[in-house]
């Protein structure tokens, strides 16, 4: 009897890695890039004089909005992308998405979370920020920052995207955040590039969101074990 329990678990040990190599090839990754053709529209400069307080903060620096934040080779950054689809449930992140107040801007500009995942907003400066977001479900809240050093921590109960950030003091700030209630989403970043990974293989519609030029879509095709190519271009007409 104890030889035959032994086999067994001899048995059982050496398939454990053929179980775990088949889940992890189950699934693949995309990669791609957000690119915009055309006129790029320009950025406002922001004129921080109505707070002195603000102004100091970035003396000799001009500061612009980065409503659209574009190479000279037309990568775009900033764009929310994320997977269209039902998929099973996954662990939310313990780690929380941060925005940070600093010098009376907004940093990062854009992110993206899970629901139920913790949004924290931090204030860099020692000055009265207004943290507001508008929300056209239940992800609402409006709170005061008076002094430096402060966090508040909000947990999305719904999906949406967009939620937008402002601060009722200063009109300039801006943040958007995406909240969606699986793990396959990313940010472009400066060059345009993003990554989505290990995403259940099959075939999908990639969404790109722009808080300016608005909502792409593209299918993609997800193979186990590969990297798939995806492209998203804004077209812009002159």
């Amino acid at each position: 009897m104890m030889r035959h329990a032994l086999i067994a678990l001899l048995i059982a040990s050496s398939l454990a890695p053929v179980r775990l190599a088949t889940a992890q090839t189950s699934t693949g990754t995309i990669k791609g890039t957000v690119t915009i053709v055309g006129k790029v529209p320009g950025n406002a400069i922001i004129r921080m004089g109505v707070d002195p307080k603000c102004a100091q903060l970035n003396e000799g620096a001009r500061v612009l909005q980065e409503a659209v934040a574009a190479t000279a080779d037309g990568h775009l950054a900033n764009v929310f992308v994320r997977l269209k689809g039902n998929f099973p449930q996954s662990p939310v992140p313990a780690t929380p998405v941060v925005i940070d107040q600093r010098k009376c801007v907004y940093g990062p500009r854009v992110v993206g979370m899970r629901v139920g995942q913790t949004l924290q907003f931090r204030n860099d400066d020692q000055l009265l920020h207004n943290v507001h977001s508008s929300s056209s479900v239940d992800n609402s809240f409006n709170i005061a920052q008076p002094i430096a050093g402060m966090v508040y921590s909000f947990t999305p109960k719904s999906e949406e995207v967009m939620v937008k950030i402002g601060c009722d003091v200063h009109r300039w700030m801006t943040a958007y955040v995406g909240v969606v209630s699986n793990p396959y989403f990313a940010v472009s970043s400066a060059d345009g590039t993003f990554t989505i990974d290990k995403v259940p293989a099959g075939k999908y519609t990639l969404e790109a969101w722009h808080e300016q030029l608005g909502v792409l879509t593209s299918a993609v095709v997800v193979k186990a074990g590969a990297t798939a190519p995806a492209g998203l271009t804004y077209e812009i007409k002159n």
